[in-house]
């Protein structure tokens, strides 16, 4: 079983490596955060395999803190490091969570560098594995909002409906996804080979260029989605990332929500979700001897899932006259698909309400709907 320590494991990117770490049964996880004992930290290395440092101080009372937190910290890793090297030979990597800042000439950003350059030395000098990594804005879930990620900020307030402040949008914006920032980390305990740029600074990918601005718009479109029904692309890329992240905020007392549900003698019908170009999702139901459709498209086709009761569906070729009918119910997960150019119907057959599934292959348009009543 590999240990490993993780130090800074408390904050927003040690709890999303922890928890996928969680799910290996052969890696022991060693904790350190600011409650823990510098002094301590050579004690703790005797038997780790894998060293996670990602502690580190970002909003210090003063500036000193940046020292002592950024750099002075990672001194005494190296010094403990390079201890078990000599008294071993045991060399063990370590993996670290710079910033973009590094770059620049500033308290924070002098003090991560200072810290680059200590873990370097101890590739040089030992032969000591060393991945160090130059984030730029890790978003995702758990990140504390109100404090250094407008992401964080942005998804908090929005799901709250509280006020954001985008002060440029316009503004660029980097962004790197928390799982695929761990994803890299964990390659790397596994042993795959080191990624590195010119200036042999480990790299992960993708990573995602936007503005503020529409980060922002993004967001709202999320939250608006619920009233609209109609859903962003969410499946692949930032948008997917994004809306994870959002969605992680969202209060528990809004878990929850209800989409309008329209009633008539014959059942209830909803609509669940709707897509910019997949269709929709919605769902009927249908007291005994009641039947609903009755009607042809041109193009537009649709899929039916009974999932209570029985249902006998009708169809009829509009050219031809050729008639088919099938029987299905909720017992068996069978698909019933409409054709273009066939009338068709379902019946409720059975003695109890029938509840059918549907899925559309475009958005319901009330001005040009496809959607023509010719009963069987």
């Amino acid at each position: 079983m590999k240990k490993v320590l993780v130090t800074g494991a408390d904050g927003f990117v040690g709890k999303n490596l922890q928890l996928h770490l969680a799910d290996r049964k052969d890696v022991q996880v060693l904790r350190f955060t600011r409650e823990s004992d510098v002094a301590q930290l050579p004690h703790l290395l005797r038997d780790v395999d894998f060293i996670f440092h990602l502690a580190g101080v970002n909003r210090p009372q003063t500036p000193q803190e940046f020292v002592v937190g950024n750099a002075a910290l990672t001194e005494v890793l190296c010094h403990a490091v390079r201890g078990v090297a000599a008294d071993t030979g045991r060399k063990i990597p370590v993996v670290y969570t710079s910033s973009t800042q590094a770059l620049r000439d500033n308290p924070y950003g002098n003090s991560k560098r200072l810290a680059e350059e200590a873990l370097f030395e101890l590739q040089r000098l030992w032969g000591v594995p060393v991945h160090v990594f130059r984030l730029p804005n890790v978003f995702g879930k758990w990140c504390k909002p109100n404090y250094n990620s407008a992401v964080a900020t942005f998804c908090h307030n929005i799901a709250r409906d509280l006020p954001i402040q985008v002060n440029d949008p316009d503004a660029p914006l980097t962004l790197v996804y928390v799982d695929d920032v761990v994803k890299r980390f964990i390659e790397l305990l596994d042993g795959a080979d080191a990624m590195v740029d010119v200036n042999g600074l480990a790299t992960v990918s993708p990573q995602y260029t936007t503005t503020v601005g529409e980060m922002a718009r993004q967001i709202q479109a999320f939250k608006n989605s619920r009233s609209t029904l109609m859903t962003e692309r969410v499946g692949t890329g930032l948008v997917r990332a994004l809306y994870a992240t959002y969605v992680s905020y969202l209060p528990v007392d809004t878990f929850a929500y209800t989409v309008p549900m329209y009633g008539d003698q014959r059942g209830v019908f909803a609509e669940m979700l709707k897509t910019p170009d997949c269709g929709q999702f919605s769902y009927f139901t249908a007291h005994p001897g009641i039947t609903r459709g009755g009607h042809y498209h041109h193009t537009k086709t649709e899929k039916f899932l009974v999932i209570k009761g029985q249902a006998r569906f009708k169809f009829r070729h509009m050219l031809t006259g050729e008639a088919y009918e099938l029987v299905t119910n909720g017992d068996k997960a069978e698909i019933v698909e409409t054709v273009p150019g066939w009338t068709h119907d379902i019946t409720n057959i059975g003695s109890d309400e029938m509840v059918v599934m549907l899925w559309a292959n475009e958005v319901f348009d009330r001005a040009r709907p496809d959607t023509f009543a010719c009963l069987l």
